[in-house]
């Protein structure tokens, strides 16, 4: 493909002509960079049902006076290590003081 000196002094058949060499070039090359990606397997990848609890906001478990959350996932945030560093306990911050919901208690059959 030539390397033209100035567009701006091409005929229009000149630049159509150069738009569709560049877009056989382009074409070309990403079919090669297509079959390159394929041969290190993940061109192709099986993607399989998302988890149930994706995007999904999960309750506040842990809140302190200033209005900062914790939902109980992943890192502690730094409020929080720094409150423990501090001397206060993780259940200082619990919402909901009981610890855990109560189950109804199932009922044998007979």
């Amino acid at each position: 493909m030539p390397k033209p000196s100035n567009l701006s002094s091409m005929s229009v058949d000149q630049l159509l002509k150069l738009r569709t060499d560049i877009e056989q070039v382009l074409t070309r090359r990403a079919a090669q960079l297509r079959n390159e990606l394929s041969k290190l397997g993940g061109a192709k990848r099986k993607v399989g049902p998302p988890h149930p609890l994706k995007g999904r906001k999960a309750p506040i478990k842990y809140k302190d006076k200033a209005g900062n959350t914790w939902a109980g996932r992943g890192a502690r945030p730094r409020w929080l290590v720094a409150a423990i560093k501090g001397g206060k306990k993780l259940d200082n911050f619990l919402i909901d003081k009981s610890g855990s919901k109560r189950r109804k208690k199932r009922r044998s059959k007979r």
